[in-house]
C-alpha cells in the first residue's frame, strides 16, 4: 500500500489553499467564447480542440482558488473519440497545474468488470500502471447499486495508488428521492447506503481521520447533509449541486466538520460561464471572460471558507 492517503492529500490542499472548492469542467460547446472556436466548429475534432483550450484557460483562472476540478465524462463522450482525447488532455493539464482531478464517471459493475474500470481510472490494485493511463485521475465517482462487488475493486485500486472514490449516496437531482428515499426497513435507502460506505471505508482512513472512500451528497438537500455528516463521521464528502442546480453556500454547512474539513464542494456552470451572469457580466463581460471565471471562483472560495469557519 502506498504511503499517501487520498483524504490526507485533500485535507492538506484545503488547509494550504484555504479552499474547499472544486470546479466542474462540464463544457458546452455552444457556450464557449467565440475566440476559442474554429470557423466553422461543426465537427467533433474542432469542438474537442475548443474544449481543451477552454478547460486550460479555466484551470489557469481557478488554480489559485480551487483544490481541484471535476470532469463530467458525458460532455467528452458526446464528442466521440476526439472528446475522450480532450478528456485525457484535460486531466494531464490538471496534474500539471497541481489540481486534484476527479473523474465523474459513475462506474460500477460485477466484480471482474469493476476491476477493469478501476484499473482504467485509478490504476491496478498491485500499484502497477494500466496499459493506457489516459484516463487516470485522483478519484472517481462510483454507483453502489451492485453492492460491494461493484465498489470493492475501486477501494483496492485507490488504496494501492494513493487515489480515492466517491460513492453516490444522496445525489443533487430532484428525482433522486424516487429511489434513494425508498423505505428500507425503517430508514430511507440512502441512509442504508451511507452506513455501508462508512463501514467499507473505515479501514482506509488517513491521518486526517477521513477515508479514501468518500460519498457524493448533494447541496440541494441541506437537511440530509446534516444527517449524513452525523452518520458518516469518517467519510469525505463530495458535494455537487452548488449554483445552477439550486444549492446555496449556506446550504452546504452541514457537510463539514466544525473545523471546516471533511468535504469539498463542486460548482460548475456558475464558475466556468461566470461572464454570462451578474455581477461578472457587468464587471468583465465576454471580453474578459477569464477574469470573470477567476473572480467567481475566488468569491465561492471565500464564501465557503467564511460559512464553514
Amino acid at each position: 500500500m502506498v504511503s499517501r492517503n487520498f483524504a490526507d492529500v485533500v485535507t492538506q490542499r484545503i488547509l494550504s489553499k484555504r479552499s474547499q472548492l472544486v470546479v466542474g469542467l462540464d463544457p458546452r460547446t455552444d457556450r464557449l467564447p467565440e475566440e476559442l472556436l474554429r470557423e466553422p466548429c461543426a465537427d467533433a475534432r474542432a469542438a474537442a480542440d475548443a474544449v481543451v483550450a477552454f478547460n486550460r484557460c479555466v484551470m489557469d483562472a481557478v488554480g489559485p482558488h480551487a483544490v481541484g476540478v471535476k470532469c463530467q465524462v458525458a460532455f467528452y463522450e458526446e464528442l466521440g473519440c476526439a472528446g475522450m482525447e480532450a478528456y485525457a488532455a484535460t486531466l494531464r493539464y490538471a496534474r500539471d497545474r497541481g489540481l486534484i482531478a476527479i473523474g465523474d464517471v459513475k462506474r460500477s459493475d460485477i466484480a471482474s468488470t469493476a476491476s477493469a474500470y478501476a484499473a482504467a481510472h485509478l490504476g491496478h490494485p498491485d500499484g502497477s500502471s494500466p496499459r493506457a493511463g489516459d484516463f487516470i485521475v485522483d478519484a472517481v465517482t462510483v454507483n453502489p447499486y451492485l453492492g460491494s462487488d461493484g465498489v470493492r475493486p475501486f477501494i483496492e485500486a485507490a488504496a494501492a495508488n494513493g487515489k480515492g472514490a466517491f460513492v453516490l449516496v444522496k445525489t443533487s437531482n430532484p428525482s433522486s428521492a424516487e429511489v434513494q428515499d425508498l423505505d428500507a426497513g425503517g430508514a430511507p435507502l440512502y441512509e442504508r447506503v451511507a452506513a455501508l460506505v462508512e463501514q467499507w471505508g473505515r479501514p482506509y482512513c488517513g491521518e486526517c481521520g477521513y477515508s479514501l472512500l468518500g460519498a457524493v451528497v448533494g447541496a440541494t438537500f441541506p437537511k440530509e447533509l446534516v444527517k449524513l455528516r452525523a452518520l458518516m463521521p469518517s467519510t469525505l464528502f463530495l458535494v455537487p449541486g452548488l449554483g445552477a442546480q439550486g444549492g446555496r453556500v449556506q446550504d452546504v454547512r452541514g457537510a463539514f466538520a466544525p473545523e471546516g474539513l471533511g468535504a469539498i464542494v463542486n460548482s460548475s456552470r456558475d464558475v466556468i460561464f461566470a461572464w454570462e451572469r451578474s455581477p461578472y457580466r457587468e464587471e468583465f463581460g465576454l471580453a474578459r471572460w477569464q477574469d470573470a471565471v477567476a473572480a467567481a471562483a475566488a468569491d465561492v472560495q471565500q464564501e465557503l471558507w467564511r460559512v464553514t469557519h
